[in-house]
């Protein structure tokens, strides 16, 4: 699959049974494991809830009247996990989590699956098994090793066939980066963990990188060395990554509701717990409110926002 156009690639992804259904920002993306005569159709991860039906529908179109046999997660974030509940109430499907995340998703622990520290919404679902590092799992026509890849949450895991070089990286990899390095952002140590788990990526012999958001890609090396320089530029300077994780849960948030009004947008700021805790370490010259105002108009220089005297409002795009 080296260097691969993107619908050669897909194809090729096909011929194995591995559908990839790319999302938008606001869900990630959902990767469909055809079964056999001997294994059943299993997803990778569920998107976020405002597109549960969505979701469905996409499942049922690939099924086409087949059984969805489980769900894996790469971790809870409610971007990747959003859809369980949508998708288990029409398949019945059980669903697998990282293992370290039993405890919080048993008693449905808002704070430490961090929905309340993020301002955003998960339905709750309930979990039938774990997945656990270093053991293989079998997911459609295949068995993929379960990866650690701490980083973006210190409990995510990655998918690995070796056979086919596949790796399903979640948020650990992109094309172009890896997703915010929430430890951080609670005073926790997490840039180390994002080199190491990139370094065990670059161990292996990957051909395709199927991340959690994005196209599918081929160009391995290439993405592992931005992401390299990324977290390096991240650990010389954490208040850019700081404020860059402002702006992303920002973003998400008009991603889901398209439209506020300033005062509507600062009582969510207040009411989602990270802001607080970057703006005290990170900006502390300034009130949450000024803060929110200079982040919006940020990403509306960025034309990710659009800005005016009574209100915040979306615009499409995807870099932030």
């Amino acid at each position: 699959m080296s260097s691969a156009p993107v619908s050669a690639m897909s194809s090729e992804l096909e011929r194995h049974g591995i559908l990839v259904f790319e999302r938008g920002w606001l869900s990630s993306n959902n990767v469909l494991l055809l079964g056999d005569a001997h294994r059943g159709a299993v997803v990778v991860d569920t998107g976020y809830w405002t597109h549960g039906s969505q979701t469905v529908a996409l499942l049922r179109h690939a099924l086409a009247g087949a059984p969805l046999a489980r769900v894996l997660n790469t971790h809870l974030h409610s971007d990747h996990c959003g859809g369980n509940a949508a998708v288990q109430s029409s398949f019945g499907a059980p669903i697998d989590i990282p293992a370290g995340e039993c405890m919080a998703v048993d008693a449905w622990d808002m704070a430490l699956l961090s929905y309340e520290a993020t301002g955003q919404h998960c339905p709750r679902f309930t979990r039938s098994g774990v997945l656990d590092v270093q053991r293989d799992v079998a997911a459609g026509r295949w068995d993929w090793q379960v990866l650690a890849a701490p980083g973006h949450d210190p409990l995510s895991v990655a998918l690995y066939q070796p056979e086919l070089g596949v790796l399903i990286s979640a948020d650990a990899l992109w094309e172009n980066g890896f997703g915010v390095v929430f430890p951080e952002l609670v005073g926790e140590p997490g840039f180390d963990d994002v080199r190491r788990t990139l370094e065990s990526f670059a161990a292996l012999d990957v051909r395709c990188v199927i991340p959690g958001h994005g196209r599918a890609f081929t160009d391995v090396r290439g993405a592992l060395e931005r992401a390299f320089r990324r977290v390096d530029a991240f650990v010389q300077d954490p208040h850019r990554h700081a404020e860059h994780a402002a702006k992303v849960l920002l973003k998400f948030r008009l991603l889901e509701t398209q439209a506020e009004t300033w005062d509507s947008l600062a009582r969510w700021m207040q009411s989602a717990t990270y802001f607080e805790l970057l703006r005290s370490r990170y900006f502390p010259a300034l009130g949450l409110t000024e803060w929110l105002r200079l982040l919006a108009d940020d990403l509306a220089a960025r034309g990710a926002l659009s800005v005016s005297t009574d209100r915040v409002a979306n615009i499409l795009s995807q870099d932030i």
